[in-house]
């Protein structure tokens, strides 16, 4: 059986698995002042500056911050690419726990870092990272988005990538049912950070019936009084339910041969990276098993798409919602070439998005 990335990284050496992921640049940050020991992963720079979030999650090691990070990065190319932004794909990882280690000279540390790499990585809000947390780094650093809206920033990213979830969720239920109707349709909501909240608050809206879990048990608490019509359950539950669609919202890998052996869904559609455990074993099983498989990188790509107009120094919430809508009619695309080819629809994105950036790399040649 092939090793997924994890299992690589307690096998190979750093270098073999920035080689084998096919990286342009991974550095690695530590500061002991501040605590702060991060990693920040550069994939491909094809399309321009590699972007993407910082997350800050306490990691069992080293060992597993490296590989999270580099499966994200590796998931920003093919996110900014599938998306037509002119960005490449890159990542960071901060060692922590986000409610207690998390200080203001710590991001403002990691924002020296991310100024060092000039450009070629700009980076923004991902778990554990706030607004707040934006505005520390880019007091040395110009390389960062999602800033707040009082600076002139985009603000929150999370609304935008819970609407192209939601978006990527009706393209799933069209082409499972026939219609994109999520009313009285069962959800299990795995993971109610800023962007699962913002998911939930669509989904209850359009009548859907909505089953929640998360690691926190005071978010749980918070959002049960918020929405009485929700179903509270526990981590492991979730696998257990008799369900139209199962939304992971938190870490990545939930989809594995534990999950699969149990799942009873029709479509697999959240905001998470990385779903997949293993992109070929697992993306071929739900398939198998005829459970459609909306890829992660394809539908929440919403947060990026906001930040990008950031970037671009030309932010508008609404374009970038319009941007957003693109997702739909992406998805419907990835189905029906994933059916064309045999394929598994993890596979059939990632072709989609390394044509873009062959055929950017083809022009780049020219110059």
């Amino acid at each position: 059986m092939e090793l997924t990335l994890q299992e690589k990284v307690g096998t190979y050496s750093v270098f073999t698995q920035v080689a084998e992921t096919e990286h342009e640049q991974v550095i690695f940050c530590s500061d002991n002042a501040t605590g702060l020991k991060a990693i920040i992963a550069i994939h491909n720079t094809t399309l321009g500056a590699a972007a993407g979030g910082t997350r800050m999650w306490s990691y069992a090691n080293e060992a597993d911050a490296l590989n999270d990070v580099l499966r994200l990065s590796r998931g920003m190319t093919f996110k900014n690419s599938i998306a037509g932004l002119n960005l490449g794909g890159g990542k960071a990882v901060i060692i922590g726990d986000a409610r207690k280690d998390k200080s203001e000279a710590m991001m403002r540390r990691f924002g020296k870092f991310v100024d060092s790499l000039a450009g070629k990585y700009i980076t923004a809000e991902d778990v554990g990272i706030t607004t707040k947390d934006i505005e520390y780094m880019a007091m040395h650093t110009k390389h960062v988005a999602g800033k707040p809206e009082y600076m002139g920033g985009s603000g929150d990213p999370s609304p935008v990538t819970a609407y192209g979830v939601y978006m990527g969720m009706k393209a799933s239920i069209k082409k499972v049912y026939g219609n994109d109707s999520l009313e009285n349709k069962k959800i299990a909501l795995q993971g109610i950070g800023n962007v699962g909240k913002n998911l939930l608050e669509r989904l209850v809206k359009d009548g859907a019936k909505v089953y929640v879990s998360d690691f926190y048990e005071d978010k749980l608490q918070e959002i049960a009084k918020q929405y009485p019509s929700i179903t509270v359950i526990g981590l492991n539950e979730i696998y257990d339910l008799d369900i139209d669609i199962y939304a992971p919202c938190a870490l990545g890998a939930t989809i594995n041969d534990d999950t699969l052996s149990r799942l009873k869904c029709n479509i697999i559609a959240g905001g998470a990276n990385n779903q997949l455990a293993n992109e070929k074993i697992h993306g071929d099983l739900c398939r198998d098993k005829g459970i459609l498989y909306a890829p992660d990188f394809l539908i929440n790509g919403g947060g990026i798409i906001n930040v990008y107009y950031e970037i671009l120094d030309n932010y508008n919430r609404e374009r970038a919602l319009r941007h957003c809508e693109n997702i739909y009619d992406n998805t419907l695309k990835i189905y029906d070439l994933a059916k064309q080819d045999g394929s598994n629809t993890q596979e059939a994105a990632i072709k989609m998005a390394k044509e873009r950036i062959d055929m950017a790399a083809k022009l780049n040649a020219k110059k």
